[in-house]
């Protein structure tokens, strides 16, 4: 697990002495195991996460759907968390860990100091929100402007190059989750790929044959 003599070197965007120091006292280092739940929809958010190695999935769910909001990796902190611990209202997103995770936490109280006192600290939040809003936008477009089906694969192909092969480690409903849509919806789509002789299909896994 990372120590705290290595966690600036983790966190070089946040420049100013004062600042540091508060991180190292405030902050707490913490390691997540796949599955792990960091917050739940509808409660308050005490602690903000910046996560130092690993994954948190950020999702909205209704009935049995879920919507993917984003990613949060390494240097990242979610937005969701971020904005309801600054006027502390409740969460209105789950985030639930998808690897071995360490994350950095403090107290959510002291976001509005921080905002206040660092230069740094404002130019990380602004950036935050940013890179959060042009994803939301992508995910927009895409669900407005693609059909699933175009959906689908150009997801497997993404996975499939991230995981530097053509297999990707996925369940029908894994899949379903990822693109906001129902299982039965992709297993149909993923059966017409089959057919075409574009995929594989096996348990627990796709394999990408073009």
């Amino acid at each position: 697990m990372t120590n705290t003599a290595d966690l600036l070197k983790k966190l070089p965007f946040f420049t100013e002495p004062g600042f540091k120091e508060e991180l190292l006292q405030h902050g707490q280092l913490l390691s997540f195991k796949k599955g792990d739940i960091i917050v739940r929809d509808g409660q308050y958010v005490k602690f903000l996460p910046i996560v130092l190695k690993g994954a948190i999935r950020v999702f909205q769910q209704s009935e049995n759907r879920e919507i993917l909001l984003y990613y949060v990796r390494a240097e990242e902190t979610c937005t969701m968390s971020l904005a309801a611990a600054y006027f502390n209202n409740k969460s209105t997103s789950h985030g639930v860990v998808t690897e071995p995770t360490e994350v950095l936490i403090f107290p959510a109280s002291l976001i509005d100091q921080w905002q206040l006192k660092y230069p740094s600290w404002n130019r990380y939040v602004m950036q935050m929100f940013r890179t959060r809003y042009d994803q939301l936008i992508n995910s927009f477009q895409g669900v407005a402007f693609e059909n699933i089906d175009t959906r689908v694969m150009e997801y497997l192909k993404e996975a499939a190059s991230k995981e530097n092969g053509k297999c990707i480690n996925l369940s029908h409903q894994q899949l379903a989750d990822e693109l906001g849509t129902t299982r039965v919806v992709i297993s149909r789509i993923l059966k017409d790929y089959e057919h075409q002789n574009k995929i594989k299909l096996f348990r627990g896994h796709i394999e990408l044959v073009s």
